[in-house]
């Protein structure tokens, strides 16, 4: 039977978060941080946290990142550079009484974690990456264009997040505008927790700021020493239709991470997720856990 999610505030109340566990699991089991993707929440994790929390003993913690599900928006003036997650991670790794951490994290997310266990591998026991590595990168002789636009993006007027007449109808517009190939039931869990009611309607939680483009990316060279410098043990799960090579580490740095394990799957870049494809990924996540 599929364990059901309790919901979590942490960091003062500024992080929501969902957490996995057997009623009857020590108090003392490990603990997994699970990260979300871009303009995802916590639910991404809602069909393989269970089964790996009843499998390997674990409790699995999903964090909403800032801005996203049910967290809390930034305050005014503030953005969401890239490396600011990293305190979303360490402020939920403090609550939870983490002085390390194994992260089970998807895109976005895996994106982070790299980061943090390559400036903090003190905090990091263990990194399972699901179709995510290092970051997105901008050549040094891009970077003026992408600081023009980035600062463009932050005093251009924002939208209002969009509204729509009903669950069905946000569904449909999530699954028609996503950026990488989504089904309705994939997708379902997101949209579900990133509604909320506004008179009538129902609209996006999430902060429309996450939309603007970034002022500042790291260079290739940037990324690659970060990728290099990680000591933990890393576990990256490739999706046959995924992201990887076509938007992150097309140098393929990975190659040369000499603590990377690659796991090659079925399923696109929400593999995770896919009805169809969640079971074999919890089967080679266990199966190198055991």
């Amino acid at each position: 039977m599929s364990l059901l999610p309790r919901e979590r505030r942490l960091a003062g109340d500024r992080l929501a978060a969902l957490e996995w566990a057997r009623d009857d699991l020590s108090a003392q089991a490990p603990s997994w941080l699970a990260l979300h993707g871009w303009l995802d929440n916590a639910a991404t994790f809602s069909r393989l946290a269970p089964l790996l929390a009843q499998r390997l003993d674990v409790r699995i913690v999903a964090l909403d990142f800032a801005g996203h599900g049910h967290s809390h928006w930034l305050g005014s003036g503030a953005d969401y550079a890239l490396w600011d997650y990293l305190h979303d991670i360490l402020d939920a790794m403090d609550d939870l009484g983490l002085e390390r951490a194994t992260l089970l994290a998807h895109s976005l997310g895996a994106c982070v974690s790299s980061l943090l266990a390559a400036a903090l591998p003190e905090r990091v026991e263990r990194l399972w990456l699901i179709d995510g590595i290092g970051a997105l990168v901008t050549p040094a002789e891009q970077s003026v264009r992408q600081l023009r636009n980035g600062v463009l993006g932050v005093r251009r007027p924002l939208s209002p997040p969009p509204a729509y007449a009903d669950l069905e109808a946000a569904l449909d517009a999530r699954v028609a505008g996503a950026i990488t190939p989504l089904d309705h039931d994939t997708a379902r869990p997101l949209i579900e927790r990133n509604l909320r009611d506004d008179d009538g309607r129902v609209r996006y939680r999430t902060d429309p700021r996450l939309l603007r483009p970034s002022q500042v990316r790291l260079t290739p060279a940037q990324s690659r020493a970060m990728l290099l410098a990680i000591e933990a043990p890393v576990d990256l799960i490739e999706a046959e239709q995924g992201i990887i090579d076509g938007h992150l580490d097309r140098d393929g740095v990975r190659h040369d991470m000499p603590t990377l394990t690659r796991h090659r799957l079925p399923g696109g870049h929400h593999l995770h997720l896919e009805p169809h494809s969640v079971a074999g990924v919890a089967d080679r996540i266990v199966a190198a856990c055991q």
